[in-house]
């Protein structure tokens, strides 16, 4: 069994910090849409601001593990992997707080008949986020146990694009009384959120082929 971090306690406690800072934008996404679709916008601006913080301590913290880690030398063969695994992980909060800049922006209209449909959406694309920050965690401290918890990921991936293309399906086929244009911006907002589990998936396969090559 290997522990990556064996050799600096500096990294492994910058690391899981930088872990704890995206899953905590995770969860602020999904009650940032929620406040929003219930009509709180009070709450959605704390937890837009919530977000826009938690990104760019995410962004420090993120920079200096990369410097520490090329400091230390540790994993010289698998040392730029390990930082594109890091980036990546970094995306699923960019994209977070993107998400969330773009409901403040463009204020979409969701109607009632769908809103339980992108609050689902929303969680399950959370699922595979929260997923991936968990085999992430696993993966620095013993990479052999990552596997069960990378196909979690992929449930939920696959779990979330089955359920963002039924709610398209229902807005475009269902309600007859929206305008082409607002099923569009719909359907835009439903890609969007659903993004956060394509980039899960993202860093489950980057999580995959790492654990190959450190085992070769």
């Amino acid at each position: 069994m290997i522990n990556i971090f064996k050799r600096s306690k500096t990294i492994a406690l910058g690391t899981d910090e930088f872990l704890d800072k995206v899953d905590l934008g995770i969860l602020t996404l999904k009650k940032g849409i929620g406040n929003y679709i219930d009509g709180n916008m009070t709450e959605f601006e704390h937890s837009l601001k919530s977000i826009v913080k938690l990104e760019t301590e995410a962004d420090a913290i993120q920079r200096k593990v990369e410097n520490d880690f090329y400091l230390h030398a540790l994993m010289p063969n698998y040392a730029s992997d390990i930082m594109n695994l890091i980036e990546k992980v970094d995306d699923i909060i960019d994209q977070a707080r993107d998400i969330l800049s773009e409901f403040d922006v463009e204020k979409p209209g969701i109607p009632d008949e769908v809103k339980k449909d992108y609050l689902e959406l929303a969680s399950l694309s959370a699922h595979a986020a929260e997923s991936v920050v968990s085999a992430t965690r696993t993966f620095f401290i013993s990479p052999d146990d990552v596997k069960d918890k990378i196909q979690k990921v992929l449930f939920y991936q696959r779990e979330t694009g089955v359920y963002s293309n039924n709610l398209k399906r229902k807005v475009f086929q269902e309600l007859g009384e929206l305008r082409l244009s607002e099923k569009i911006h719909l359907r835009y907002f439903a890609l969007h959120i659903e993004r956060i589990s394509d980039n899960a998936k993202t860093v489950a396969h980057l999580l995959s082929s790492l654990v190959i090559k450190i085992k070769m």
